[in-house]
């Protein structure tokens, strides 16, 4: 029990090192499970606990403290905490605009399944995630519904495709960290006329058969931060982001950019993995501006990827900025670490 203990300890606290190396990343993700597992731990431990053995209450104590950290890392994404993005009040439609976003699975056979949710969900974009060329054929009746399309299929599980109902205006493909790893950048028009910037996102996963560092993730998330702070039109970033919502990482890019997290106070809308109830977290993201109210957001079915696709609708509404709290602004120490964090990959 005291192994255990101290384990969950260990990867609880470790992230907190700033170190990039994949196997501190890695317990970053974990969190709702180890804080259950440890509570689990907790309660038999202190059934046993030899009140007079000192280095057992130290163990006690240190495991205690490791889960109210868990606690609090986690409980934004409860709907408990405040919400950070209010509820639209009323849909106008000329400024409404819906996303579904997928990690389609390149390994996946079932198209058809995600075309159903495609079209049952009906939103006026939809975000295809690491399809191949095989993918991009099966999908190509989106086109009768979805006129404006971006596509970049890839064999290397970072195919990107993007269908629109809504204009796109000079979308373009950027390699923003590597060449073999695509991303959309472009505006689209919204049925009032409003243009809003759309930036959707793959980047390379901390993980031994990837990346050993997160340095390339974290750098494309903050480039695309910095580009997008003080925008005068009405931002998107969407995606499957390789990371998770509590991270540090994604503290500094909602720092950078100043976009909002519409899960915030709603709940995590765990994505990943969509083939084991016990591991999952939240690893597909949609931030916006602070013009943007929720409409709606909701986790989608199972399609046979191991990714769930997420569906969210916006609403664009002036009065929306000064109604809702901006991130904080970083601090100089974390302003630092940004720039350096984007200089390793120039």
């Amino acid at each position: 029990m005291i192994t255990a203990a101290l384990g969950l300890s260990v990867a609880t606290f470790l992230p907190l090192l700033r170190h990039e190396a994949w196997w501190i990343r890695a317990f970053d993700f974990p969190r709702l499970q180890i804080l259950a597992l440890g509570l689990v731990v907790l309660l038999v431990f202190s059934f046993f606990w030899d009140v007079q053995n000192v280095f057992e209450g130290m163990v006690l104590a240190v495991l205690a403290g490791a889960l109210l950290l868990q606690s609090y890392k986690i409980f934004p994404y409860t709907p408990l905490a405040a919400k950070q993005v209010r509820n639209a009040r009323a849909e106008t439609s000329g400024n409404i605009i819906s996303l579904l976003i997928a990690n389609v699975l390149m390994s996946n056979r079932d198209a058809q399944r995600f075309l159903t949710i495609a079209r049952e969900a009906g939103a006026d974009m939809v975000l295809a995630l690491e399809p191949d060329q095989r993918w991009e054929s099966q999908l190509r009746e989106l086109e009768i519904e979805y006129p404006y399309t971006v596509k970049k299929p890839l064999g290397n599980r970072y195919g990107i495709l993007l269908y629109s109902k809504l204009e796109l205006v000079a979308p373009e493909i950027k390699f923003l960290i590597k060449e073999e790893i695509p991303s959309i950048h472009t505006q689209v028009r919204l049925a009032s006329g409003q243009l809003v910037r759309l930036h959707c996102l793959h980047p390379e996963p901390p993980a031994p058969t990837e990346a050993e560092f997160s340095t390339e993730r974290d750098a494309e998330l903050l480039i695309v931060g910095k580009e997008v702070k003080g925008s005068h039109q009405p931002v998107i970033v969407a995606g499957d982001l390789n990371d998770v919502a509590w991270s540090y990482t994604t503290t500094l890019f909602q720092k950078t950019s100043g976009l909002l997290d519409p899960r915030i106070g709603r709940g995590m809308f765990n994505s990943y993995n969509a083939r084991n109830l016990f591991m999952r977290w939240p690893l597909d993201h949609i931030f916006h501006s602070e013009d943007f109210f929720l409409v709606t957001m909701t986790r989608m079915p199972d399609f046979g990827s191991d990714h769930f696709p997420i569906y969210i609708t916006l609403s664009l509404e002036p009065e929306a900025a000064g109604l809702q709290e901006l991130p904080e602004e970083p601090e100089p120490q974390e302003r630092e670490l940004i720039e350096e964090k984007i200089q390793k990959v120039e």
